[in-house]
């Protein structure tokens, strides 16, 4: 099994949205609020599948294809 990273960057949030990577970086800032996190803390696959709508399983295949 391959490892996938766990974590969420704005240029992923770009190519899964197509996008620009400054409106990732507000979007994460938002899933943060969201979530209750601190700005030193990540987001997860998990957790920008739940807040955006997008099935987990299109999240991880963009993560894959980054690799």
């Amino acid at each position: 099994m391959r490892i996938v990273r766990a974590c969420i960057y704005p240029k992923d949030i770009q190519r899964i949205t197509g996008r620009s990577e400054r409106y990732g970086r507000k979007l994460l800032n938002e899933i943060k609020t969201y979530f209750g996190k601190e700005a030193h803390q990540f987001i997860t696959a998990d957790e920008f599948a739940e807040y955006s709508g997008i099935k987990k399983e299109i999240v991880i295949k963009y993560l894959e294809s980054a690799l």
